[in-house]
């Protein structure tokens, strides 16, 4: 019997899709006989309608009827035949001997044409069981949705696993044949949907109007999903059958599609940037198969930069079923594919556009663009990873050859202003933007967690190290001595940096036991080393650990006798290369090559697999730059950094991290031995002037970093506040009884505790969430700052919510064994011991890079000499020094406003030395100030004011009209060179005089103009 609370919106729903959304009412199936997945009665008014003969209907029909109801093979296997039948149509005869023809049971160009239908509680029949969808959604009678409903007290959860389980064979697994969408709402927490198969984890919320708040949730999401043109848009370009799992098209990848298709149909390349892990090579696979659907003649290059990235790339079309696609082995293949007229799929490195023989690059290009190459047809170039491709020679023979191609580039990092000029001559604007905090806040990748560690490295006596090393070089002269000194650095250092690498790994085999993410074994790490040799001593320090045979090394590396042949100098030691050698060898010993795979290669693969998929067997990977990039490993939850890194590559390492996997895993968690965080700030305030000149805010590419420990106590102190709420109304004295009653009610009337489960699920959940919680803090609460009597407190309730929920779950007879945990925290409590082999140095508490960026007053003031940070005075000045200091570096590029900031600062200084304001007032206000210098323009800046050089304008002229009329003017008539050459510049303020009649601001804003070079 359907719940009150549930029918009242079920009714509202059928409503919704009767009135707002055009659906045909079929009535209440409850009662109705043989319900089906194919309405034949509707199919066959469809087709009749479309013109087929009556042979042709009842052919398809039969045809689509008996692939719906049949049993052979699997779910997925079944589901995709019938999607393929429904979108290119049923193959059959009129009568014997005549040409084939196609039937389409739907009308995919004529969104309109179709009819679209509901029927609510549609039965289920099934020999053993019945199940009843809410509703059930249909194109011309066949069932292509399912949506399921909960009151709004029950988790949408519910919804979810109620599809899931109706897909079960011994349920109603035949009827989900057809279907297309599986949708599950509540009116509290609105609208899932997924398709056949989807895991609970991956049900995904649709995002649109985020503004629009008039409607339940469920109701505005209901109409903009199962719009009919939109639905049959999403079902005939987005679905994808990728290798055994069929995916819908995520918001982000729906409406970035729907942007390049809007570039492409006007022949305009540009940039598509998604961020690591949301799924850039599937938006590539729905691109491309829309273009070559759609354009006549078209023909597709997707381009990488490296092998492993043309592997992958190859290997997605392939698993979406585009197995007509081209991998080119030289240079002189591309040319040959390029000039015929098939394959119309081609994947290719870019290094394939270069001429290994050529010695006059000059002149290579200069015979290109004269003697182009005839390719066939329209060629549309897909650049994966374009950030890194887009400038040098390489690029320029690939524009002189593909000299009438459509470039298409994809990118998961924002481009760095270094890359601006080439990127935008190459790509062109962006296409659609999908930025890392909109990822994490859709749920699409886990957001990261930073944590700096510092290992000192000491030695015990410098001079017995000086005495050594005088010794080792007895009989070089100076010079041989100081050019071994440049190699190694001092001995200090080598003996350090051996004893350092000891102790990171010590460290990360201590993460192990202790981290509840890696001691579950449902989670594994990543290890980047700075060379190969590091890499490979790594590896066999490892060996000497519980990790052999579960960690492995991935590099560049190949072993070869004769890298080796030149090696022996005679000593006992092995050398770096020697070493590497060893490594490779013996761990390669026991390999079998498979396939064309050389042994590396196979083992490469192999232990790949073996860490995406079963963590517990492969905890650890040694990298130095292979894996960095297009490497998804779900379980992959800490990435150790212990190289110099900065930029796109040092963003691409982090987010390895940030792919979503089992419930336990909360963050991507990143542990950097190298101090990086200056570099991150460093790279994302690079992203962000970049982006500003692109119209993005600074909060639109924030990355939230947060420090572990903060986090980590914010979450304890939330989870034991959650309990404490969920469990305040149970009666006093809160005895086990009153527990009891309050939980479960009467155990022996199942009605009592069925109606209590919620409140069941809800404690289990929140004490699972404290467990975690308290796990995390366990070795950390003093470094967090909790007292003793604190840290009991939060022991003594965590044993106190272990007992009740043992009770509550013996009491109810529930068999939800969480004893894992438990083992988990008993092993944390009592076999930690704190390693003294790294220390803690993380800077910034619970505050993001944009925030860092605009300076924290309090680490400002630390981080001066203890000479000065004590004296007030003395710390005033300096940071007034440093502040009038930037003002005056950046003045000529906005006079205006830097004139502003300036008279700011002498009236902040005015009021300090006269008492006017408290040294802390003085503090905030100056703070305040700080970051209106760094932000570089108002608050109140139109959404058109887009650039550096249009914000200075703006400034000076105070009218958003008069700055982009000037702007427009100035982009049109400048010419390269201007600022060296009188008469081009004469240009320039000609056109400027086109908009203002002032000659000195004519002056003065040519002055901007000339200050502005990334824009003019």
């Amino acid at each position: 019997m359907i719940n009150p609370i549930e029918r009242i919106t079920q009714k509202r729903i059928v409503q919704l899709f009767k009135e707002q959304l055009g659906y045909s009412y079929y009535g209440n199936w409850e009662d109705r006989p043989n319900n089906s997945n194919v309405e034949a009665t509707y199919l066959r008014r469809f087709l009749q309608k479309q013109g087929y003969t009556n042979t042709l209907v009842e052919k398809a029909i039969s045809e689509v009827t008996q692939l719906a109801t049949s049993n052979a093979g699997n779910l997925y296997d079944r589901n995709q035949k019938m999607y393929n039948l429904l979108r290119y149509g049923v193959k059959a005869r009129p009568e014997l001997g005549e040409q084939f023809e196609t039937i389409f049971p739907i009308d995919w160009k004529n969104w309109d044409n179709n009819e679209f239908g509901i029927a609510e509680e549609v039965t289920l029949n099934n020999k053993q069981h019945n199940r009843r969808p809410d509703i059930v959604l249909y194109i011309n009678g066949i069932a292509f949705g399912v949506l399921e409903l909960k009151r709004g007290t029950v988790d949408i959860a519910e919804s979810v696993r109620q599809n899931i389980s109706n897909q079960q064979e011994v349920f109603s697994q035949g009827f989900f044949t057809t279907i297309q969408m599986i949708l599950a709402g509540n009116n509290t927490q609105g609208l899932r949907y997924g398709t056949i198969e989807t895991p609970e984890k991956y049900y995904l919320a649709w995002k649109e109007d985020e503004l629009d708040n008039e409607d339940y949730k469920l109701d505005k999401y209901l109409k903009k999903l199962c719009e009919r043109s939109r639905v049959i848009d999403i079902l005939y370009n987005g679905i994808i059958y990728d290798a055994g799992v069929k995916k819908l098209p995520r918001p982000h990848q729906y409406f970035g599609l729907k942007a390049a298709q809007d570039f492409v149909k006007r022949r305009e390349g540009g940039i598509i940037w998604h961020t690591q892990g949301s799924g850039k090579s599937l938006m590539m696979v729905m691109l491309g198969k829309w273009i070559l659907e759609n354009i006549p003649n078209s023909r597709i290059v997707i381009l990488t930069d490296r092998t492993e990235l043309d592997d992958q790339i190859e290997r997605v079309f392939n698993d979406v079923g585009e197995t007509d696609i081209a991998k080119t082995k030289s240079g002189k293949e591309l040319m040959h594919y390029l000039q015929a007229s098939k394959p119309r799929l081609i994947c290719s490195l870019i290094h394939k556009f270069g001429n290994k023989n050529e010695t006059d690059f000059e002149a290579f290009i200069k015979e290109l663009k004269d003697n182009p190459i005839q390719t066939q047809g329209e060629i549309f170039v897909f650049i994966d990873e374009c950030h890194r491709t887009q400038s040098g020679k390489l690029n320029q023979a690939m524009k002189a050859i593909l000299h009438t191609a459509v470039f298409i580039g994809y990118t998961g990092t924002p481009l760095l202003k270094v890359d601006k000029k080439t990127t935008m001559d190459v790509f062109g604007r962006y296409i659609h933007t999908y930025k890392f905090n909109e990822a994490v806040a859709d749920g699409v990748v886990k957001d990261l967690m930073y944590e700096g560690r510092k290992i000192e490295q000491n030695l015990t006596s410098q001079s017995k190290v000086d005495q050594w090393f005088d010794a080792k070089t007895k009989g070089l002269n100076d010079f041989q001595r100081n050019e071994l000194k440049k190699k190694w650095g001092t001995m200090q250092n080598v003996l350090s940096s051996k004893g350092r690498m000891e102790k990171i790994v010590a460290d990360i085999v201590v993460d192990f036991s202790t981290k509840t993410r890696l001691a579950s074994q449902n989670g594994n790490a990543i290890l980047v080393a700075g060379s190969i040799y590091e890499a490979a001593k790594y590896y066999n320090l490892f060996l000497q650990t519980e990790f052999k045979g579960k960690c492995a090394i991935v590099t560049s590396y190949n072993p070869n006798a004769s890298d080796i042949s030149l090696e022996d100098t005679g000593a006992t030691t092995d050398t770096d290369k020697e070493f590497i050698y060893k490594i490779y060898t013996k761990l390669l010993k026991n390999v079998s090559p498979k396939g064309n795979k050389s042994k590396t290669e196979t083992y490469e693969s192999d232990v790949k697999e073996l860490f995406r998929k079963q963590p517990a067997r492969m905890k650890l990977l040694i990298v130095v730059s292979k894996l960095l990039t297009g490497f998804d490993a779900p379980p992959c939850s800490y990435i150790y950094i212990d190289k110099k890194m900065q930029d796109h590559t040092l963003f691409q390492a982090i987010c390895r991290v940030n792919r979503l996997d089992t419930d336990d895993k909360d963050y991507g968690y990143i542990i950097d031995y190298m101090e990086l965080f200056g570099q991150v700030t460093d790279a994302i305030d690079v992203y962000t002037s970049e982006l500003d000149s692109e119209g993005f805010s600074n909060d639109e590419v924030s990355i939230q970093l947060k420090d572990r420990l903060k986090v980590a106590a914010d979450r304890l102190e939330v989870a034991l506040e959650t309990l404490e709420a969920l469990c305040e109304n149970v009666p006093l004295p809160k005895s086990d009884l009153d527990f009891i009653k309050y939980f479960c009610g009467n155990t022996e009337i199942p009605e009592d505790l069925k109606s209590r489960e919620y409140k069941r699920m809800a404690l289990y959940k929140t004490i699972v969430e404290y467990i975690r919680a308290y796990a995390n803090m366990t070795t950390d609460f003093e470094l967090a700052g909790y007292n003793n009597k604190q840290i009991k407190h939060f022991k003594d309730r965590l044993d106190f919510y272990l007992n009740v929920r043992e009770v509550i779950r013996i009491a109810s007879n529930e068999t939800i064994d969480l004893k894992v945990y438990e083992a988990d925290m008993r092993f944390l409590l009592d076999t930690y011991i704190r390693a003294d082999e790294s220390e803690v140095i993380s800077p910034f508490e619970d505050i993001s890079l944009l925030d860092l960026m605009e300076t924290d007053m309090d680490e400002a003031i630390d981080a001066l000499p203890d000479s000065v940070k004590g004296n007030k005075e003395a710390v005033a000045e300096v940071i007034e020094n440093n502040v009038r200091s930037k003002i005056v570096e950046d003045h000529l590029l906005d006079p205006k406003y830097f004139d502003e900031m300036s008279v700011l600062l002498t009236e902040l200084i005015e009021s300090r030395k006269r008492a006017a304001i408290s040294y802390q007032e003085y503090l905030i206000r100056m703070a305040e100030l700080v970051r209106s210098v760094n932000r570089g323009q108002k608050d109140d800046i139109p959404k058109s004011i887009n650039t550096k050089g249009k914000v200075a304008l703006y400034h000076t002229l105070e009218d958003e009209a008069l700055a982009l009329a000037c702007d427009y003017e100035v982009q049109y008539a400048k010419q390269e060179g201007f600022r060296d050459n009188l008469m081009k510049q004469r240009k320039v303020k000609n056109a400027i005089k086109r908009v203002i009649e002032d000659e000195d601001l004519v002056e003065q804003i040519y002055q901007i103009i000339e200050q502005h070079k990334e824009d003019y």
